[in-house]
């Protein structure tokens, strides 16, 4: 497997600046760049395999979202929102030289791709909405708010993964070494030997007043042109299939692809899932 080169730029939030990592995968001066933005509480790492598949003939841009990953948190954890989430992508694409790129985004990072391809002058020219969409059912909020704020620790590397497994259910049937991998590049292990989650349990402060950043972008999904792909997991408790339904016949009219046997959200771990995504990005 190729490996990524580790880039850092300063992003700005409404107390300070904050320092924002991102892996970068392929030649660096390739002008066919694509950008995976992961979910709430994930980071960039879970884009490694399908980084890994596409990098010999695309430059892959891969962030830690603020206060996850190996980013900084931010002093505030009110301004883990939306409004910081776009700076930093803006800042990153610049610190990157990335004036054209297809957006991958994974739940959040879904939603962020909808919010920045739907403006004017947007630099997104294609858009791969993964789980998530205009509207999210109440219920998956309420099941994201249960653990998201939260901060356990593990004695044991196998507790870690045991937990992870647990929250992570809805992923679907990974192999036991990508389980492994999930869990390593989802937590560190601290110097007194105890693993921690790669997160600030302050992401979850704004989460009860914007409703995981809900509510209704269908506006903006109207304003959107470029070519979209939507996948959804069958069992998805996010992404409902009526709202996928509605999402092929407006805005982008985009393909839907949906892979059974997974909830929220598919990975993109397996070719199955990969495939969908690699013969829409070749398009191009």
């Amino acid at each position: 497997m190729p490996f990524p080169s580790e880039h850092h730029f300063k992003s700005l939030s409404a107390h300070g600046f904050h320092r924002v990592v991102y892996r970068q995968w392929g030649d660096p001066e390739n002008a066919h760049v694509v950008v995976c933005v992961h979910g709430l509480t994930r980071n960039g790492r879970d884009f490694d395999t399908l980084a890994a598949a596409i990098s010999d003939r695309y430059r892959v841009i891969c962030p830690d979202m603020p206060g996850r990953g190996d980013s900084e948190w931010l002093r505030d954890p009110h301004d883990y929102g939306f409004p910081t989430y776009l700076t930093t992508l803006t800042a990153m694409l610049a610190h990157a030289c990335a004036d054209r790129v297809a957006w991958i985004g994974t739940s959040m990072g879904g939603l962020l791709g909808i919010v920045m391809a739907a403006q004017p002058e947007t630099p997104v020219v294609r858009l791969v909405v993964n789980d998530v969409g205009p509207v999210i059912e109440p219920a998956a909020l309420t099941r994201i708010g249960a653990y998201v704020g939260l901060d356990p620790t593990f004695d044991t590397f196998d507790q870690l993964e045991t937990h992870i497994r647990q929250v992570s259910a809805p992923f679907g049937a990974l192999s036991e070494d990508q389980w492994e991998a999930l869990a390593r590049s989802t937590a560190r292990q601290e110097a007194d030997g105890r693993w921690r989650l790669k997160f600030d349990p302050g992401i979850g402060v704004p989460f009860p007043a914007t409703g995981g950043q809900g509510g209704d972008l269908w506006p903006l999904w109207g304003a959107i042109s470029c070519p979209t792909l939507v996948l959804r997991g069958a069992e998805s408790d996010l992404l409902a299939p009526a709202t996928a339904a509605a999402m092929r016949a407006r805005g982008p009219r985009p393909l839907v692809v949906e892979f059974p046997g997974v909830g929220h959200a598919p990975m993109l771990l397996s070719k199955d899932q990969m495939a969908p995504v690699i013969a829409f990005l070749d398009q191009n």
